[in-house]
């Protein structure tokens, strides 16, 4: 084992700096950004965030509600071909690009990615997501992809160093998914020892893939808005969140009643929760790395613009930004 002795930061140890500003007023911001993507060659506007590809998260309801707000969601990959064919058929094209077809690095995951790709042109972004991006088997499960679908923007995670976020847009990957840990229901860092510092992976990450073209997002570790800010000061391009829009009615977590009071139940996708749900138990080879939380049932979604908004124009308006 060798120690780095670097210092190394999370979102809850800085603190963003103001700066005079031109702008006269936080009405003069504008949030949506153009991206041309490296390997796709394909282009998308909208607002840098992504719904995260959890159970309780990353839903169809999810995906058409933030579709309105320019937002990205990464549906996750439990649902069949037909459940898929249903929302396509009931979604617009506007709808349809703002959605992220998940999947794992299994044969049956590849063969089912296909044929939810092949239902409609619209859907032109794939996220591979696997908890540990620094094996062999993901990086060409990557370069697959990408040989199969050369125009699909590809999003690949999770990793936090700069030589794996190279190796993995050398292999093909359009945006790299950063951050190993930091979620609020995500057990890695006690259950292995192993993680980093989520600004610190961001800073990192995000030199080694722009200095190839290529782009990251921050995935975990925003319980504030100001934590959103901070990810975007640390250089992501795109920023994932899962917890922060947990409990609404476009989740879809089980609820839950307490003393009166409605809970929705809201867990990560490596938990026994999760893994009970989908696989039928923790396999004796596996531990369980996420937890279970519970979280007070909202209303429709309005977080975006309440939380988001707010957060991000205030930074923007303070450190004298146009966008």
């Amino acid at each position: 084992m060798r120690i780095e002795e670097d210092l190394k930061l999370g979102f809850k140890d800085v603190l963003i700096r103001p700066k005079r500003s031109t702008l006269k007023s936080r009405s003069d911001v504008e949030l949506e950004r153009q991206f041309t993507f490296k390997h796709s060659g394909q282009s998308w506007s909208g607002v840098p965030i992504i719904a995260a590809n959890m159970d309780t998260v990353g839903t169809f309801s999810m995906a058409s509600a933030l579709a309105s707000f320019d937002i990205l969601t990464a549906v996750h990959k439990h649902y069949s071909v037909e459940e898929w064919q249903a929302f396509i058929n009931n979604s617009s094209a506007d709808v349809l690009k703002h959605v992220m077809v998940s999947t794992g690095t299994s044969d049956a995951d590849f063969e089912k990615t296909k044929q939810i790709l092949d239902l409609n042109p619209a859907l032109n972004f794939v996220c591979i997501d696997v908890a540990n991006g620094y094996s062999e088997h993901f990086v060409q499960f990557v370069a697959k992809a990408r040989e199969a679908w050369p125009t699909k923007t590809i999003c690949a995670g999770n990793v936090v160093t700069g030589e794996m976020c190279e190796e993995l847009i050398l292999s093909g990957a359009d945006i790299v998914k950063v951050g190993i840990g930091p979620g609020s229901v995500c057990t890695t860092r006690v259950k292995t020892g192993v993680g980093y510092p989520q600004l610190s992976a961001v800073i990192e990450c995000a030199d080694a893939a722009h200095g190839l073209g290529g782009m990251i997002v921050s995935d975990g570790g925003c319980t504030t808005p100001g934590d959103v800010a901070k990810a975007f000061g640390g250089g992501a391009d795109f920023v994932m969140l899962g917890g922060m829009l947990a409990g609404h009615e476009e989740s879809g977590g089980r609820i839950v009643e307490e003393n009166g009071e409605k809970f929705m139940l809201f867990y990560g996708m490596s938990s026994e929760s999760a893994m009970k749900r989908h696989v039928g138990g923790v396999a004796e080879y596996r531990a369980a790395e996420g937890k279970p939380l519970s979280c007070r049932c909202e209303a429709r979604l309005k977080i975006p613009r309440v939380i988001f908004w707010a957060a991000c124009v205030q930074l923007v308006h303070t450190l004298g930004l146009h966008a």
